[in-house]
């Protein structure tokens, strides 16, 4: 856990303002895929995702422009596909370690489609989505891992209806369906770096 704690990125900018459902530090890019949650309705579950546009490859604009209506369909053979889907998340992490927020974090992103969580259904009434760059088979990198666990643990500070033992993926809210953030992804380390970061928290 040290050697990757010695990887990530200085983190002291990212904090959540729960006023506005921000995560301050992150760049800001609006997704209209979004709208109001249930009345009452706080987030009570984090959904962990992973993406790639085109699918194996990372950097570029593709990511931003899916959340936000503008992939184009003839940019690449399986643009097509996906380019009228009505898509969201509140916030993606890509393989660096920089972050991006599509949908305050109060809001109802469109991110875990059809699914259901230990009986209930409609996971996106009452969830957060985070995106990783990257896919099923390949390894994430040491800096997403750090600001993720560093954002679910400020996620939990801002929000008491959420815990760090909330924290699934999309193919567990969406067995069949969806396999992301797939076999590379390592919940021991994530689950050890929240609950550092929550121990250093509390000292």
């Amino acid at each position: 856990m040290l050697r990757t704690l010695a990887r990530i990125p200085d983190l002291s900018g990212l904090r959540v303002d729960a006023a506005s459902g921000r995560l301050l530090g992150a760049r800001q890019l609006s997704s209209p895929n979004c709208d109001e949650r249930p009345a009452g309705q706080a987030p009570e579950l984090l959904v962990v995702h992973g993406i790639s546009l085109p699918p194996g490859e990372f950097g570029g604009p593709w990511i931003d422009a899916l959340f936000t209506n503008n992939l184009p369909p003839d940019g690449h053979p399986y643009f097509a596909t996906v380019a009228g889907l009505r898509v969201s998340a509140h916030l993606l992490v890509r393989r660096d370690g920089s972050a991006v927020q599509y949908v305050p974090f109060h809001r109802r992103a469109w991110h875990a489609g059809a699914s259901r969580w230990r009986g209930r259904e409609r996971c996106n009434d009452y969830s957060i989505g985070i995106e990783l760059e990257g896919t099923d088979a390949t390894p994430y990198a040491p800096a997403q891992y750090g600001v993720l666990a560093h954002v679910v643990a400020e996620l939990c500070n801002a929000y008491p209806s959420l815990s760090p033992d909330a924290v699934v993926g999309h193919s567990d809210v969406a067995p069949g369906r969806k396999s992301d953030p797939g076999i590379a992804f390592d919940w021991p380390l994530l689950r050890s770096l929240v609950h550092y970061g929550l121990e250093v928290r509390a000292a």
